[in-house]
């Protein structure tokens, strides 16, 4: 089944094989964040992570650079009629699809082309894989231009390269090619720029096609244990395979394993 949103411009969303596809549409802009685009995205996102049929998402860009960030021309126009609310939008805009974003239960896969720098680093940050094209960049670029950071930024980057890389990342704006950002942990796999989009759907549909059910309790362990003492941690896993254990996904995988045949995961 493939659905789309209507009176969507910016943002192409589909859904096929329990996979939602969202894609960035404003290549002429290399997908800068202008108001529609936040709005559509955030839309696209709420509908994928409520959506029972999804099983998996992926966000992917359209034209050269994956996304620059905030669209500044609209940016300065804001600081020129409104300056005292020219920022409103990080509370009103980035925040939500940040949280959206990671509120989704299914698998995120993220494929990044070109330019991933600013806002648009924090959102892919958000998503669970990144797939990344042997000629994407990646860059935080907001004290170039008098900002600290946003988007969840001042935490998810840290967590995958530590504060060191982080902090000299932040200060300096410098940026790193998709081979850094492999070494570093920020993505999960570099290939070419023409494979992008096959092995960014691959990777979704073997997730889509695998035990979503244990998918959902792995994403929950993550968030809900970074920092938690081990005692609470070792409750949660503990609950969490309590409950799996007795899910169809369990019985069925261990009895095809047992009969040497490959399970099929019905997600509960």
């Amino acid at each position: 089944m493939t659905t789309h949103i209507t009176g969507h411009t910016t943002i192409s969303y589909a859904v096929d094989g329990g996979v939602a596809a969202i894609v960035l549409d404003r290549p002429g802009a290399s997908n800068a964040l202008n108001r529609e685009l936040k709005e559509e995205l955030l839309a696209a996102l709420t509908r994928a992570g409520s959506d029972p049929a999804v099983r998996a998402v992926t966000l992917t860009a359209s034209g050269r650079n994956f996304c620059v960030g905030q669209d500044l021309a609209e940016h300065v126009a804001g600081l020129r009629a409104d300056p005292a609310h020219a920022m409103n939008t990080v509370a009103e805009h980035y925040n939500p699809i940040v949280l959206a974003l990671t509120a989704i239960e299914v698998p995120v896969v993220v494929g990044i082309n070109g330019a991933c720098v600013g806002a648009g680093l924090g959102i892919a940050l958000a998503a669970d894989i990144r797939v990344a094209a042997r000629g994407a960049k990646f860059g935080t670029a907001f004290c170039g231009i008098g900002l600290a950071s946003d988007s969840g930024l001042s935490a998810s980057l840290p967590r995958l390269v530590g504060r060191g890389r982080a902090t000299g990342l932040l200060l300096l704006g410098d940026t790193i090619d998709a081979d850094t950002a492999h070494a570093w942990g920020v993505v999960h796999r570099v290939v070419p720029d023409a494979d992008l989009a096959a092995e960014t759907a691959a990777l979704a549909g073997r997730l889509a096609a695998g035990p979503t059910a244990a998918f959902k309790a792995v994403k929950q362990l993550l968030a809900g244990n970074a920092g938690a003492e081990l005692g609470d941690v070792l409750d949660r896993e503990a609950e969490a395979q309590r409950r799996l254990g007795a899910s169809i996904d369990h019985s069925t995988a261990v009895e095809a394993f047992v009969a040497k045949q490959r399970p099929t995961f019905v997600g509960r």
